[in-house]
């Protein structure tokens, strides 16, 4: 009897450690955009994203506050908290979906796509969004670029500045996951 418990136990330890290793949490975050405009291009970085992966189901989320993006000249950051992202109304951006194609027992670079909802400025829109994943010891690499149009979140150029803003955006995510 003694001996069936001790066997109990330890078979729970070992699928609650299984389980866990499943789970990753951001060690390192850049998230940046580039907007290439007629007069003035513009580039912000943001390294204050948290987020999470679960490698069994493919969930992911992650969260980027807005205020944290670093640009070049600080007129640009306070143009861009307060006119453009109303910062203050809308603290962050995020994103919930399923990354497919990620096989956790494959090495290399492996192209994925994630699926979810990405909400900018209070909107929410269904995105496909294409990158790769690299396991590296016990961590993940996740890279992508993506394109978001500011009309698509109700982002708001002045007619003044149309040539000082691109329409869209080039979005670079860099993400180092480990385990939880």
């Amino acid at each position: 009897m003694y001996n069936k418990i001790i066997i109990l136990v330890f078979g729970f330890a070992c699928i609650s450690l299984i389980a866990s290793a499943q789970k990753y949490t951001t060690e390192k975050t850049f998230v940046s955009f580039f907007s290439d405009a007629a007069i003035e291009d513009i580039t912000a970085e943001n390294t204050k994203t948290a987020g999470v992966f679960n490698s069994t189901t493919g969930d992911i989320a992650f969260s980027v506050p807005i205020k944290d993006y670093e640009f070049a000249k600080s007129l640009m950051k306070e143009h861009f908290n307060e006119k453009y992202m109303e910062t203050e109304k809308y603290p962050k951006s995020t994103f919930q979906g399923k990354i497919t194609g990620y096989n956790p027992e494959a090495t290399g670079v492996q192209n994925v796509t994630s699926k979810g909802k990405l909400s900018i400025h209070g909107q929410t829109h269904e995105v496909e969004i294409p990158g790769t994943i690299e396991k590296q010891g016990d961590k993940l690499l996740m890279k992508s670029k993506f394109i978001v149009k500011l009309e698509d979140y109700k982002i708001t150029i002045p007619q003044l500045l149309w040539q000082n803003i691109a329409e869209q955006v080039e979005v670079t995510v860099d993400f180092t996951f480990k385990p939880q």
